[in-house]
């Protein structure tokens, strides 16, 4: 019996040092799984420097980050807005509502987001975004009331339409300056394929599993999307690797002076400038406006006549429009003074909104199209441009979750309006024209005040 004890009191004092064991085995299993992935990433790197600037291979993984936000953004909302009315009993300006108080919930939540990119990198950020987002998609699936679809709501703008956007983009203001432009626009083709893949794939999937499945669906295919090249491609910075932005040759002093060459104004120190202020009215109005479009041109153009399928259809016409667009407006942002092409992104937003109240033939509505794709091409392009190309890089994560968090807010009262104006009266037009009076004005403030800080250098050739 004595033997017992002192048995077993020896295995209750060795429990503690196995269990320190097995910690040790686990904490070196998982670093050499961490090694094993940075040395993909760093092979990677070193086959590619030799043929090509890594920061197209971030470019590429950026614009797949984009494409995957589509479950999160109001092209991918527009098709299941029929089914959820029907299958929950309520109504499409109550789903309106519940649409736009939960995007506005969730626009306050992106200033932390941006925070934690600054802190732990896009990288390691977007890895948990994704996987969080696939979870929402499937939460959004199992609603059962209004209170259950506006979480979902908010969630899926949180994490989508705000959060994936924003890491994505920090990705290639990180790795380009002189090129951003060029490189932004690559980067939102993803948007563009999104808008022509989304809303037909949700149509699809309601039609075949229906609307519930169907967000299931959308939850998967985002992690087999994103999981992968996030683990294995992308690099937060390319000073990281011993790169610098746009490829720019190393040289011994700017080895050295690295850290000192990513240069910027805090949040801080941005909200004390003028041009903050008028970028953040310019954004607002670009996100509320073309949010309200994506949200209601299926309705809009029903009302006055185009066929349901017609009106799904001129998403692909956008995008296809968008496509071809993008190329030409990356373009335009890196080589002509940005107060000039913000302007024009403006009044474009402008037309956009008037051309879509006389869209009463199938012949107005590719035109409306056509311009609308012109539309998103400035939007999405602006979006990763403007926070950097005005506030540098130095602390983007934040400036660019704040920036986001306006256009979010934005977004989330657009559709209102135009919603009440439905309800009340059966009819958005004079509402959409009397919108189109907001980009209006925001491009003449544009026109007249929008400088770059003086502190803020590098983009002397736009000025």
């Amino acid at each position: 019996m004595v033997g017992i004890t002192i048995a077993t009191c020896r295995i209750h004092a060795l429990m503690p040092i196995a269990n320190h064991a097995k910690a040790c085995a686990a904490r070196r299993n998982n670093r050499g799984t961490i090694s094993v992935i940075d040395a993909i990433r760093k092979r990677a790197v070193a086959k590619t420097s030799d043929r090509f600037f890594y920061g197209w291979v971030m470019v590429a993984v950026a614009s797949l980050g984009i494409f995957a936000s589509g479950p999160g953004q109001s092209h991918t909302f527009s098709v299941f807005i029929d089914p959820i009315s029907r299958d929950l009993g309520i109504s499409k300006a109550t789903i309106a509502t519940a649409y736009g108080l939960a995007t506005l919930i969730a626009a306050f939540l992106l200033p932390q987001t941006g925070r934690l990119v600054d802190r732990f990198g896009a990288r390691k950020s977007l890895i948990a975004i994704v996987i969080l987002l696939g979870l929402c998609c499937m939460l959004f699936g199992a609603a059962a009331n209004f209170l259950w679809l506006a979480l979902a709501f908010a969630l899926l703008r949180f994490f989508g339409q705000g959060s994936m956007m924003l890491g994505s983009a920090n990705f290639v203001s990180q790795w380009f300056a002189k090129q951003r432009g060029f490189a932004m626009g690559l980067m939102a083709l993803g948007f563009g394929i999104s808008m022509a893949i989304h809303p037909p794939l949700g149509q699809y999937l309601i039609d075949t599993i229906g609307w519930r499945q169907a967000w299931v669906a959308l939850g998967i295919m985002t992690w087999i999307l994103m999981l992968p090249p996030l683990l294995l491609l992308a690099i937060d910075k390319p000073e990281d690797v011993g790169l610098r932005p746009d490829g720019e040759k190393q040289t011994a002093a700017t080895d050295i002076a690295d850290q000192e060459t990513i240069v910027g104004l805090s949040l801080a120190e941005a909200l004390r400038t003028p041009t903050f202020y008028i970028v953040s009215v310019s954004w607002f109005a670009l996100a509320m406006l073309i949010t309200s479009l994506h949200f209601w041109q299926v309705e809009v153009l029903t009302s006055q006549g185009i066929s349901t399928e017609f009106a799904a259809q001129a998403f692909t016409i956008s995008a296809i429009s968008m496509v071809v667009a993008m190329p030409v407006v990356g373009r335009l942002f890196d080589r002509i003074r940005t107060r000039y092409v913000l302007v024009l992104a403006l009044l474009i937003t402008a037309t956009s909104l008037t051309m879509i109240t006389v869209a009463h033939s199938s012949a107005f509505a590719i035109v409306y199209s056509v311009i609308f794709g012109i539309n998103n091409a400035f939007s999405m392009t602006m979006f990763g441009y403007i926070w950097p190309r005005y506030f540098g890089r130095k602390h983007l994560g934040s400036i660019q979750g704040t920036g986001q968090m306006i256009g979010v807010v934005g977004a989330s009262l657009g559709p209102l309006p135009i919603g009440w104006a439905f309800d009340a009266i059966g009819d958005a037009t004079w509402t959409l024209r009397f919108l189109a009076l907001l980009p209006v004005c925001a491009a003449i403030a544009v026109l007249l005040f929008l400088r770059t800080p003086n502190n803020v250098t590098g983009n002397e050739h736009l000025e």
